[in-house]
């Protein structure tokens, strides 16, 4: 079974008077969704405490919770200093989700700096093996880590490096940010069979298990040559992509992914109309 929700508290959520995250989850299920991502994208700055206390939130309502780790994330970093920390924000964000009840890390690969694309893709595969022993060493192996596709061309995270990254182990399902992709190829994103071409070729590249359930970011995003500038609305008719063709390619495939909707502040109203647009489609 698919799941839909948003990513973070919309505008509508805080113009309500709402501010905390355990009144999220009641503000979620009553807008007929099923799960929530918390981002941890400027730190993470929750204590122990609190993320019981979000966690009991979202199970009293049955609203599943993955968290986005800190946007700031390089395992292409030349620097073993800089990546042991980039090592430590992802390790940290897995035991705070697991505070919350919930088994999914979202995390940023890597960016280029001033190395060469395969210089910096052949280094971040290198981070991904030691990051593998570090989950293993502390008893995380049971959360699901999601490196993400990225928008930009000087970042790290085509589906292709995504899906070659997710070949260290089990524990890595891919993030595709489907409004990355189309920003990063310019517009790629247009019919059914653009989405069936990606998702056939996860499903040729990773074991069934390690896609069925895979995690998808989804949101219209304004690009231009140097790829993604930011995040819209689903109001926006100049940007895709659009969501109607990948939702009969996920029907197509039989896939049951996590779909998070990353809309600029409509993010809630968004992640519902597509919910409904899945179970009305052919």
């Amino acid at each position: 079974m698919l799941k839909f929700g948003p990513s973070g508290n919309s505008q509508a959520f805080y113009d309500a008077g709402l501010k905390s995250s355990e009144q999220s989850a009641v503000w979620v299920k009553n807008m007929g969704l099923d799960c929530f991502e918390y981002s941890f994208g400027r730190g993470i700055s929750i204590s122990n405490e609190k993320a019981v206390e979000i966690g009991k939130a979202f199970a009293e309502q049955g609203i599943s919770i993955s968290v986005h780790a800190p946007y700031y994330i390089n395992l292409a970093n030349e620097s073993d200093e800089m990546a042991e920390k980039s090592f430590g924000y992802i390790l940290e964000s897995a035991k705070k989700v697991l505070l919350m009840g919930g088994n999914r890390v979202i995390f940023h690969p890597a960016s280029m700096g001033k190395q060469t694309r395969e210089n910096a893709v052949k280094l971040t595969q290198k981070r991904f093996d030691i990051l593998t022993e570090k989950i293993y060493s502390q008893g995380l192996e049971n959360v699901i880590f999601c490196p993400e596709t990225m928008g930009k061309h000087a970042q790290i995270g085509t589906i292709e490096e995504v899906a070659s990254f997710c070949k260290s182990d089990k524990i890595y399902v891919p993030c595709i940010d489907f409004g990355h992709v189309n920003a990063r190829e310019c517009g790629s994103l247009k019919t059914e069979a653009d989405y069936l071409s990606r998702l056939e070729y996860l499903k040729s590249e990773l074991p069934r298990e390690q896609i069925q359930n895979f995690h998808i970011h989804f949101s219209k995003i304004e690009y231009s040559t140097k790829g993604e500038v930011k995040h819209l609305t689903f109001e926006d008719q100049v940007f895709g992509p659009a969501f109607e063709p990948l939702a009969k390619a996920l029907k197509k495939t039989g896939l049951t992914p996590v779909i998070i909707c990353e809309s600029q502040g409509t993010q809630d109203i968004d992640a519902k109309w597509m919910k409904e647009v899945y179970q009305s489609s052919i």
